[in-house]
């Protein structure tokens, strides 16, 4: 049994959208610790690539780094709280573990953020290479729902009632386009993604008091060290790579809970023209078969917003080094990494096997009586009766479909106005889609 005292790492409880998942296990407090470690073994073969410490000294530093089991999360954290951060502990146990002779060459001319920031980055490169892996698969599966359905017709619907007909065609293809803009926003950021160097207070002094005649030169080798970005300052306080980061996270999640919601209604027992691939049961109605992965995705994007602005507030970052802005960052951005990672592999999973009842969605036409054409029919009655009249004319019709459960077809061919006009296609929803084929074609286009 777990004491309290001593708390299992977690375990995903309050998360299970995340619990398992890829990203969370490229977020979780191993990897985090690794990055970190990973951050300062680079330092230290930065500076020996240059000549600014000795070959046996980024060897030592890198053979201590690379067993992070050695090093205990818990017992950093909890040492963490006094200096208000988790690298000043672990700098002491990696110098420990380097031993007393190289030990003074750890952390050299670094500071805390440095190496926080570093390893945050690390951290973010690799979980965006999960999520835009995962919308790479969600956008293929789209695309071929968007294909085999090019021409399936279904109710359009606007503020929750039937508008006038559509196709899923479009629909899925819509949400291609939403994953595809995501990604594009995703991969520029993520090659982006820089390392962070600066020293105390972002000058850089302490590398050259070491001995480095030009400190930069040390920034571009420790990014190519760890294969991020060579930031043209340091950024302790220039948030921008956070923010920017925070800012395609979230669309990413939003054009996610965009598919989510849709498929979220379009699975209601009463509506049922779309099927996840496999439901999830209830503890108490065994009948039941949930939409668990659109749930798990919508509960992402709902959350997703709130961290972004938290991280976009951290922009404001007074002096050298702010006092709570930058340790505000720390938990959303993780848990942004881990929502928008388990996000696009429900996505992913959900996408690749979403079932079509199109019989449905061409019967969900019928239900209003044809009403669902009447914008159609006011444009084509107008020239014939005057635009007045033919409002007049099919807002009774209306009424009377509606309240009597009547075909419009045959409300109409009763209305004497209109015997010798032949209304059997312009009644037809399957016959009133518009562009959308054509629509569907454009978007499948876009690489």
């Amino acid at each position: 049994m777990t004491s309290l005292h001593h708390p299992a790492p977690d375990a995903g409880l309050l998360s299970p959208g995340q619990a398992g998942s890829p990203a969370a296990e490229a977020t979780g407090d191993a990897a985090v610790l690794a990055a970190r470690l990973e951050a300062e073994a680079a330092l230290t073969r930065a500076q020996a690539s240059l000549g600014l410490v000795p070959a046996e000294a980024a060897a030592a530093v890198a053979e201590a780094a690379a067993r992070p089991g050695g090093f205990d999360p818990v017992d950093l954290a909890r040492r963490a709280a006094s200096g208000g951060n988790p690298v000043i502990p672990l700098v002491a146990d990696l110098t420990a573990a380097v031993g007393p002779e190289l030990g003074p060459y750890v952390h050299r001319g670094a500071t805390s953020q440095d190496i926080m920031d570093t390893a945050a980055m690390l951290v973010a490169a690799r979980t965006v290479d999960l999520v835009l892996a995962d919308l790479d698969r969600t956008e293929g599966a789209l695309a071929r729902l968007a294909a085999a359905h090019r021409d399936t017709p279904m109710p359009g619907r606007t503020l929750s009632q039937h508008a006038v007909p559509t196709t899923f065609g479009l629909k899925a293809a819509g949400w291609r386009s939403l994953v595809l803009d995501a990604r594009d926003r995703l991969r520029p950021v993520r090659a982006a993604l820089p390392v962070q160097l600066g020293g105390a207070a972002g000058t850089l002094a302490a590398f050259a008091a070491y001995g480095a005649e030009d400190p930069r030169e040390l920034v571009a080798a420790y990014a190519r060290e760890l294969d991020l970005a060579e930031p043209l300052l340091p950024w302790h306080t220039l948030r921008t790579p956070v923010a920017d980061l925070a800012g395609a996270l979230a669309v990413t999640t939003g054009a996610l809970g965009k598919i989510a919601a849709d498929v979220l209604t379009l699975t209601r027992t009463e509506i049922a023209e779309l099927a996840e691939p496999s439901g999830g049961g209830s503890s108490a109605m065994p009948h039941k078969a949930n939409p668990v992965r659109s749930t798990l995705i919508a509960s992402a994007a709902r959350r997703a917003p709130q961290l972004a602005a938290t991280l976009f507030g951290s922009l404001v970052a007074e002096d050298e080094r702010p006092a709570g802005a930058w340790h505000a960052e720390w938990e959303p951005l993780r848990d942004l990494l881990r929502l928008a990672g388990s996000a696009a592999h429900q996505a992913a999973g959900l996408a690749g096997g979403l079932r079509v009842d199109a019989a449905a969605m061409r019967a969900h036409l019928g239900v209003t009586h044809g009403l669902i054409v009447s914008e159609r029919l006011s444009i084509e009655l107008a020239p014939v009766l005057g635009r007045s009249r033919a409002k007049g004319l099919l807002t009774e019709a209306a009424r009377r479909a509606y309240a009597e459960g009547l075909p419009l077809l045959d409300v109409l061919a009763a209305e004497p106005e209109l015997r010798d006009l032949d209304l059997t296609s312009a009644t037809d929803p399957a016959d009133y889609t518009g562009s959308a084929a054509a629509l569907t074609d454009r978007a499948l286009e876009r690489r």
